[in-house]
């Protein structure tokens, strides 16, 4: 009786090069479809918190609105109510109030 090894052994090997052609391929579609926009959503988001300025509106990623009172290298002074301000890592400024921010919306509302 032959073994399935014994068969396997006697099938004729893939091409070194032609083998790796699916695995790139799929890279490829990966790249294209998720990496590249994320890198220039993030870019996007980058040049937005550099430009930040006192007086602009903008939306926390906790969802809060606010102006700008006060700027730092790292923190950010948001008022979101007549003489109270949080302050908020740059980071987490989402983008400007009033525009769609990419976050999911509540149903039903």
């Amino acid at each position: 009786m032959v073994s399935v090894a014994h068969a396997a052994e006697a099938a004729p090997a893939a091409g070194g090069f032609g083998a790796f052609i699916p695995l790139i391929l799929i890279f490829v579609i990966f790249y294209f479809l998720l990496i590249r926009p994320q890198q220039k959503k993030a870019k996007e988001h980058q040049q937005f918190i550099e430009a930040l300025k006192i007086g602009d509106e903008v939306v926390t990623s906790g969802g809060i609105h606010g102006t700008i009172t006060g700027l730092s290298d790292n923190v950010v002074t948001v008022e979101i109510a007549d003489k109270t301000r949080v302050k908020v890592a740059r980071p987490f400024i989402m983008g400007p109030a009033g525009q769609d921010t990419g976050m999911a919306k509540p149903a039903g509302g």
